[in-house]
């Protein structure tokens, strides 16, 4: 049975290839730095399971404190030699579209796996979805290496090449997501709770939608990361108020709830790896630019998703 620890030893051994390939990399002046970083990341998905878990605290520790010197650093990209630019240039007009092929296997695929291996004893049925997500990724770099007939290694090398351009920031979305569950396991959620009994009228269920909507973008906006604000939110408005006291549907509160956080990430700086590293990676010399170009869409979909949650909530 494919479980979740296998997701995790795959991950690990793709982390411990970029430390790797960091330490052979010499025109990395900072190679031993990136390569420790990405080495402990992946030894906490290889073992984390098995070490005693103030190790494991004293590794994501040690991850914080080689993110926060600001040594992270990157090499030469093979991508900059001018024959592979040349070469990529011309692949790209040779398969034009077809190079979306890859790409779009991945929700084809994960889609299918959801909807099917849970009736299979392949797969552990709890993490089927994540599971699947795995294995369209795995489908559609065997599809990618024979379209293009390339390396798996020469792939997994640019992989950490571009990871070592992303930096730390990669991780982000992990470590704030961990960070929503302990505040919910310390009592954030309830606080949250009072805090809204104590302002909002409680007979009124477009107060309480809209409570739990703009706050999952407030408090994604405060965290940098939906998958951090929603334990709490659901913790202290979306399941008491919403689903208990209201008798909404859950399934549809969660599924609204997470996108109203997600219009909270379009708009805050705090989500650094998806509005302040593509502006890096982009070289705009605004790096608020992302952030300015989408938070008109951000305000129009956290109202939409308001409209749908209150409309549809309490009728299924």
């Amino acid at each position: 049975m494919i479980t979740l620890q296998t997701v995790y030893i795959l991950a690990g051994l793709m982390f411990c290839a970029y430390a790797f390939f960091n330490l052979r990399d010499k025109s990395n002046a900072r190679r031993y730095v990136n390569a420790l970083f990405w080495g402990v990341y992946g030894i906490t998905f290889l073992f984390g399971g098995e070490l005693p878990h103030f190790v494991t605290g004293c590794m994501a520790i040690a991850l914080a404190v080689i993110a926060g010197t600001g040594k992270l650093g990157k090499g030469k990209s093979d991508s900059e030699q001018p024959e592979l630019v040349e070469k990529r240039e011309a692949g790209a007009k040779r398969f034009g579209n077809k190079l979306f092929i890859p790409a779009l296997l991945i929700p084809i695929v994960t889609l299918i796996g959801t909807l099917t291996l849970k009736y299979t004893p392949l797969v552990e049925a709890k993490n089927v979805t994540l599971i699947s997500l795995v294995i369209g990724t795995l489908v559609a770099f065997i599809v990618a290496l024979v379209m293009l007939r390339d390396s798996p290694v020469k792939a997994i090398k640019a992989g950490g090449q571009t990871m070592d351009t992303v930096g730390w920031a990669a991780i982000l979305p992990q470590m704030l997501a961990a960070l929503g569950a302990l505040f919910a396991l310390a009592g954030v959620g309830g606080v949250v709770s009072e805090l809204v009994k104590n302002i909002i009228p409680l007979d009124s269920p477009l107060a309480i939608v809209v409570a739990y909507t703009f706050g999952m973008a407030l408090f994604t906006m405060i965290m940098g990361n939906g998958f951090a604000a929603f334990p709490v939110m659901t913790a202290g408005i979306g399941l008491p108020l919403i689903v208990n006291q209201l008798g909404g549907n859950p399934a549809i509160m969660g599924a609204i709830g997470m996108l109203s956080g997600f219009c909270g990430t379009l708009m805050t700086p705090m989500a650094a790896n998806f509005n302040i590293v593509p502006a890096a990676l982009l070289e705009l010399q605004d790096k608020n630019g992302v952030i300015k170009a989408q938070w008109k869409t951000g305000v129009l979909l956290l109202l939409v998703n308001t409209a749908f949650m209150y409309l549809f909530v309490f009728r299924f």
